[in-house]
């Protein structure tokens, strides 16, 4: 396709003419037709992750043989098949007449429900083992009444037709897909797939793992820049929209751009007189918990927080960029040296996405202090000691970089410095897509149910735990998206979720969990979980290889492949 809307207008036209055809046979189409749909997608995603990651890595300029190329596999066609079946195994219960079986649900002090829902199959336990997720629902939901707030689609009699447009997301290559099957599957709509012009090489991809709903009409892919996305949005058969990327991105389709746009906003007076949905990431916080922590736990922490912000060159909506540290923590120095040796350490990579160069450019000019890192074309950054009470910018901008602040609270111990951290991330920090905590399992005792209130009071969409919250968005059962309560004048992170693959009609936040120690250390702390270190870590050695062991059996779950990839694991 060509950028030009004179030339493009017949072909979107038509594809739209035919999913408005198309939108109410997809709402009732018999939930047997819908499992054999995703089942062949599945097949055909592992006859395309190949050549799906090759083409990814060339286009990132990630080397063939790098570890890096794992990043593509886990948040590629690891991620795409996953949640796959994620939805055929809920589908399958409501083929059986039942909702999913929720295998542990509670009610905290304050009265809001929490429901386990990970680990769930035999690979979960034995994949992700020692890590576990809860969705945590809105205040109104009762255990009562959780099982009448699942699936609401699939309870509908007469359902009506929705064709949705999805603007696809370019810096993470499995969210066009993933989104496309939120909508189709949990929603009920059918889909115009419009891909970002960042990642739009994989096109023919696309098209042909998700032959069997585009050969029925439920789906079109097309690409274009922004005037084609422009001419989308104000469709007339376009029913609702949904929207990965930035606020400002957000604001401009919803207000318009220039003084008119600002003026428009500040009357919130939208463009859109259609639905809209939307993930736009935000400023990410690691809150990191005082207390007596190994060389070994510092150097393994000092990864991990490298990891989630410089994973996929940090061009994450869930990138942890401001890391909170405790004042009076005095491991606060020697944390702070292992983040540093880690982050000399790294090899140069790419900066894929465009602006990345001047966004840092910027970082440094208004941060004369700012220390860098290596020799890449976009070098990595680390803004230190940030006043927490002054109004510097890292705490209201996502760089979408290479980019790591940090900044320290006080707090007389553990209690206290927690309570002010989550204070300084919600009333500080721009967006509530998702958080971090990291903390010594005997610091996670002290605290008790301070802790856990600590969970209840941060307000964003997913936390993690000894894990980063990214994590959750390889889980299918996991809900991904803001925390609720933003508006179209004031839209942060966003409105309304993804995933939940247990289609929950009202989840407010997931909580992951983790282990603080990697197998084995974590044997000899009596923590008998078999986890090593993740295939995320951008420090994995092996992750290319076990990255793509661990999707085949995604793809094509057999037993029988577990010993290598745990042999390839250890390794890492």
């Amino acid at each position: 396709m060509t950028s030009s809307v004179a030339l493009d207008t017949v072909a979107l036209d038509h594809d739209l003419r035919t999913l408005q055809q198309q939108k109410q046979i997809w709402e009732v189409l018999p939930i047997s037709q819908k499992i054999d749909l995703l089942l062949q997608t599945r097949h055909l995603m592992g006859a395309y992750a190949e050549e799906w990651v090759r083409r990814s890595a060339e286009a990132k300029g990630i080397a063939p043989d790098s570890p890096w190329v794992g990043e593509e596999w886990v948040t590629g066609p690891w991620a795409i098949a996953e949640v796959i079946n994620g939805y055929i195994e809920t589908l399958h219960a409501l083929e059986q007449g039942r909702l999913p079986h929720l295998s542990h649900i509670h009610t905290r002090p304050d009265g809001q429900v929490v429901a386990k829902v990970f680990p769930r199959t035999i690979y979960d336990h034995l994949l992700l083992n020692g890590i576990s997720a809860e969705v945590w629902m809105q205040p109104e939901v009762t255990e009562e009444s959780l099982y009448t707030e699942m699936a609401s689609l699939y309870r509908e009699t007469a359902p009506e037709g929705v064709v949705v447009l999805v603007l696809g997301a370019g810096n993470v290559n499995s969210i066009p897909p993933l989104d496309v099957l939120y909508h189709m599957i949990v929603r009920g709509h059918v889909v115009l797939l419009k891909m970002n012009p960042v990642n739009d090489y994989l096109d023919p991809l696309i098209e042909a793992v998700f032959a069997p709903f585009i050969r029925f009409g439920f789906l079109r892919v097309i690409s274009g820049g922004a005037e084609v996305g422009e001419y989308l949005t104000h469709h007339p058969d376009v029913d609702e929209i949904h929207l990965t990327g930035s606020a400002r991105t957000h604001d401009a389709i919803f207000f318009g751009t220039g003084p008119e746009g600002a003026a428009r906003r500040a009357r919130n007076e939208s463009l859109i007189n259609k639905p809209v949905t939307s993930e736009l990431g935000g400023v990410g916080p690691l809150i990191i918990l005082p207390g007596r922590w190994s060389a070994a736990d510092i150097r393994y922490h000092a990864e991990h927080a490298v990891t989630m912000k410089m994973h996929n060159s940090g061009f994450n909506c869930v990138a942890c960029q401001v890391m909170v540290l405790p004042e009076a923590w005095d491991q606060r120095e020697e944390f702070m040296a292992a983040v540093r040796q880690v982050l000399r350490e790294l090899p140069p990579r790419h900066a894929f996405y465009p602006g990345a160069g001047q966004r840092q450019r910027d970082v440094v000019a208004t941060h004369p202090h700012a220390e860098t890192f290596g020799d890449a074309e976009v070098p990595l950054t680390l803004i230190p000691d940030l006043d927490p009470d002054g109004n510097d910018y890292c705490f209201t901008t996502e760089f979408f970089g290479t980019m790591l602040a940090q900044t320290s609270l006080p707090g007389d111990d553990a209690a206290s410095y927690l309570r002010n951290a989550v204070a300084f991330c919600n009333e500080r920090l721009t967006g509530t897509l998702g958080a971090t905590i990291i903390a010594h399992p005997r610091t996670l005792r002290e605290l008790g149910p301070a802790f856990e209130q600590a969970l209840a009071d941060l307000r964003y969409g997913t936390i993690g735990v000894n894990l980063w919250a990214a994590a959750a968005f390889l889980m299918p059962e996991a809900t991904w998206g803001a925390y609720p309560g933003h508006t179209e004048d004031n839209i942060e992170s966003g409105i309304g979720i993804v995933r939940n693959s247990l289609m929950f009609d009202r989840p407010q936040k997931t909580v992951a969990r983790g282990s603080f120690y990697p197998f084995p250390r974590s044997w000899l702390h009596g923590d008998f979980n078999i986890a090593p270190k993740p295939p995320w870590f951008v420090t994995n050695r092996t992750a290319n290889r076990t990255a793509r062991l661990v999707t085949g059996v995604a793809i094509k779950p057999q037993l029988t492949r577990l010993p290598e990839i745990f042999a390839l694991a250890l390794q890492g």
